[in-house]
């Protein structure tokens, strides 16, 4: 049971590096530290989710590396794309 939370918070914690690094790469859709590390928790948890369902999961006993991999990789891509679509929906938003 504690295996999903597991890959959940690991997904949520890549996301928040993924958030934050795009944000410092492409500072014209940054919108603070703060705020890229949310989004990018919140993108990485649910497009690494999105990603373990697809990929299929498994019930495996434990975590291996091949799922450590998947959910870092995953949750880091997700919360930076999800952090850049946000940020530029809101200077879109912003400019109108």
């Amino acid at each position: 049971m504690e295996s999903w939370i597991t890959e959940l918070l690991v997904q949520a914690v890549a996301g928040a590096a993924g958030g934050v690094g795009a944000g410092s790469v492409a500072k014209d859709v940054s919108m603070g530290k703060p705020a890229d590390a949310l989004t990018g928790a919140v993108g990485g948890g649910v497009i690494g989710q999105i990603l373990a369902s697809a990929l299929g999961a498994g019930d495996v006993a434990g975590m291996d590396v091949g799922t450590l991999v998947r959910d870092l990789v995953g949750g880091g891509v997700g919360g930076a794309v999800v952090m850049a679509l946000i940020g530029a929906l809101r200077n879109a938003m912003i400019k109108r």
